[in-house]
């Protein structure tokens, strides 16, 4: 069943299907129904599109891990490692390094 929340969140994505944001948020409407597997068809075509956008890669990693996928994760995690440095964000950087840290995954990841 779709919340208020998500179809608003739909109706905006019918005017504007481009927008990064919009795109994300209704991934987290989807998780939080339960629905993984749109939450993350929506962040991987959110990525594909907007590859600056560096919530989307943790997020993503995260949906991945939760459906058993950590080789994907890792890549994931990793990708967005590289954009978050392109683009000095060091609190995306801590978060994603973090995450390969705790899959095991951190021998390119350097503190």
């Amino acid at each position: 069943m779709q919340t208020d929340r998500l179809k608003l969140i739909k109706d905006m994505l019918e005017t504007n299907p481009e927008d990064s944001f919009l795109k994300y948020a209704a991934a987290l409407e989807y998780e939080k129904e339960g629905d993984r597997k749109s939450a993350i068809a929506l962040v991987e075509d959110l990525l594909a599109k907007d590859a600056n956008y560096l919530g989307g890669y943790y997020k993503l990693g995260k949906l991945y891990e939760l459906e058993g996928k950590e080789k994907e994760a890792i890549k994931i995690y990793r990708q967005g490692l590289d954009v978050s440095k392109k683009n000095s964000d060091l609190k995306t950087e801590g978060e994603l390094s973090e995450a390969l840290l705790l899959l095991g995954a951190d021998d390119e990841v350097s503190w």
